[in-house]
């Protein structure tokens, strides 16, 4: 396995959501919207002016085998920034082959040059494949947090 990591550029978009829309499957989730939309998105989220979120790729050979997106987060301990973490992907035909871990490391090296003084992400509570994945890498897992959302109707309806 040579497996490389680079920066997301917008070669990388068609095979970006090929492997977004299998992480979908995974979750359980139904693609939405056109192809073509879809990659409007993820263009206008990786590549707009200014972008939403920044994205690393996992190549091998020719083939995009992960992918890791995430913002920076402010303020963090000290008034510094925070890496979060939105999404580690790997193909699934490409599980425990070493590629999460190389780009985990990519990301540690990311949040080091950025001077964060964190990187925090979550994962479900169901999924125990990356559960056991963050436990070897020797983080820490939080207990003392909890995460809450609203969805599109919840943001829509606003807070009444």
């Amino acid at each position: 396995m040579t497996v490389t990591v680079a920066a997301a550029s917008s070669e990388h978009v068609p095979a970006i959501l090929a492997l977004l829309e299998e992480m979908d499957q995974f979750y359980g989730d139904t693609t939405k919207g056109s192809s073509e939309e879809r990659a409007r998105q993820l263009r206008d989220a990786l590549f707009g002016d200014p972008p939403a979120a920044h994205a690393l790729v996992a190549v091998d050979g020719e083939e995009l085998v992960g992918v890791a997106s995430w913002t920076f987060l402010w303020p963090a301990v000290g008034l510094t920034r925070s890496l979060y973490l939105k999404e580690l992907y790997v193909a699934r035909s490409r599980w425990r082959s070493g590629v999460g871990t190389v780009l985990m490391r990519a990301i540690f090296e990311v949040a080091a040059k950025h001077q964060c003084s964190r990187v925090e992400w979550t994962t479900d509570v169901d999924n125990h494949n990356a559960q056991q994945f963050y436990a070897e890498l020797g983080v820490q897992q939080l207990t003392s947090k909890l995460f809450f959302r609203a969805d599109a109707a919840a943001i829509e309806r606003g807070l009444k």
